[in-house]
């Protein structure tokens, strides 16, 4: 699998991020250094590590706050976004950002997707996408 870009996060708990990544978001462990609390997790072809901060070798480069991340979001493409929707209702995790449909212009190509945001145990936001339609692009 061609992987080109694996964020690494610092955690406050890998437990719990576990629990949102894998046990709600349907992430599944790749490789872990339990010594560590590190694990590298995935969904498809996206991946990311989780670090639990104090517990290895942390790459701070400043003051380190709640919430984690900010000024990012994570895209995760998924088949479909509503499961995923329900699991975390379900589980009464709150969304960031509700689903919506939504169409960008890439390229010469107009893109509609079905997104929603959501923000792990420590606040980095995740938008898991579901692509619905491709067309050329009408948009200005």
């Amino acid at each position: 699998m061609d992987i080109g870009l694996v964020p690494e996060l610092l955690v406050t708990s890998l437990g719990e991020s576990l629990d949102f990544w894998c046990g709600l978001c349907g992430f599944e462990i790749v490789y872990e250094r339990p010594e560590d609390k590190f694990a590298c997790v995935g969904l498809g072809r996206s991946r990311v590590m989780l670090d639990q901060r104090g517990a290895g070798r942390d790459w701070e480069t400043g003051p380190l706050e709640r919430p984690y991340g900010r000024g990012v979001n994570f895209e995760v493409h998924v088949p479909a976004v509503q499961p995923l929707v329900e699991r975390l209702r379900a589980a009464r995790w709150p969304l960031f950002l509700a689903p919506e449909v939504r169409t960008y212009r890439v390229g010469a190509e107009a893109v509609t997707v079905e997104q929603f945001l959501v923000a792990d145990p420590d606040g980095y936001l995740v938008r898991f996408q579901a692509d619905i339609a491709t067309s050329p692009s009408d948009m200005a």
